[in-house]
């Protein structure tokens, strides 16, 4: 997946799952590892760090 398609795929998952949406990605990431769909694992966890950027830094 090139850049944009990450975004989109980030935002959808966000809008559909809310907070949820970085847990449901790391499940997606899970899954796919079991698989060993390493190429689908890694546009995983780039919309994973798509989805932390959108969530912005953690403030304590």
């Amino acid at each position: 997946m090139d850049a944009v398609e990450i975004q989109a795929h980030a935002r959808k998952l966000y809008e559909a799952h809310g907070a949820k949406a970085l847990a449901e990605a790391a499940q997606m990431v899970r899954e796919l590892e079991e698989r060993g769909d390493k190429r689908l694992v890694e546009d995983w966890r780039r919309i994973q760090s798509a989805l932390q950027l959108m969530r912005g830094p953690h403030v304590s």
